[in-house]
């Protein structure tokens, strides 16, 4: 299942475009205008290394926001869900599948942001890599789970494509993944602290810099990925609809 869902996932060539090439879009742009320079006037670490964790999550918001509930319900509307249930194939089996695949593209992605940064741009990795590893797999798994409840009970792919657009492209533009939340006036920034996203790469940028263990910065994005992951991930599996 999973070999068959990973070629007609590459054959459509969507996620290719969004979860690979857009990042590394993103990263060629601030690395030319920005380069080297100090995120901010005394700042020990770049704007580039600043911005390296919030551009790792575009990945990973495109694949499991967007994409994972697309797919679906897609499935959903040409009742192939409904071919299934008469199989031993469970919610979650189908569920898992679609997430693997979603993992594999944003791990690529991670690497080829990392090799592009530091063989082009010179970018330093300051932080502890197994914190970091740590954390994205946090943020991976919560923002999957979001894509995994709106596609497990999406009635429809129309539905299914303005819940995820309306969680999607919010989270894309002013969670930080693509303008950078540092530059946001204090009024927006305490907006944008309720989407989960902004949350997430807060936890990527203070373990990719080093920042250290911080309530604010570490611990209480940390609780609310978890929960957020716990909630969604149970509701995907207990209310999924065949048809």
């Amino acid at each position: 299942m999973l070999k068959t869902e990973l070629k007609l996932s590459l054959r459509g060539m969507d996620m290719f475009i969004f979860a690979i090439c857009a990042p590394l879009v993103v990263l060629i742009i601030l690395g030319v205008i920005y380069g080297n320079k100090p995120a901010f006037e005394g700042a020990g670490y770049s704007f580039l290394e600043q911005s390296f964790g919030a551009l790792a999550t575009i990945s990973i918001c495109a694949g499991g926001v967007m994409g994972l509930p697309l797919v679906i319900s897609e499935y959903r509307g040409k009742n192939i869900l409904k071919r299934y249930k008469v199989t031993p194939v469970s919610p979650a089996m189908i569920l898992l599948v679609q997430v693997t695949i979603y993992f594999l593209y944003a791990v690529l992605s991670l690497f080829l942001l990392y090799f592009v940064a530091k063989l082009f741009f010179g970018y330093q990795f300051r932080g502890d890599i197994g914190t970091f590893i740590g954390a994205y797999i946090l943020v991976m798994v919560s923002m999957f789970s979001i894509g995994m409840m709106v596609g497990g009970i999406a009635p429809n792919t129309k539905m299914a494509g303005i819940i995820a657009s309306i969680l999607y492209f919010p989270m894309l533009i002013f969670s930080g993944a693509t303008l950078p939340y540092e530059v946001m006036p204090n009024a927006l920034q305490k907006t944008v602290d309720i989407l989960p996203l902004t949350q997430g790469i807060k936890l990527l940028k203070a373990s990719s810099l080093g920042l250290g263990v911080d309530s604010k910065v570490i611990v209480v994005p940390a609780i609310i990925m978890t929960g957020i992951a716990v909630v969604s991930v149970a509701v995907a599996i207990r209310f999924f609809k065949w048809e």
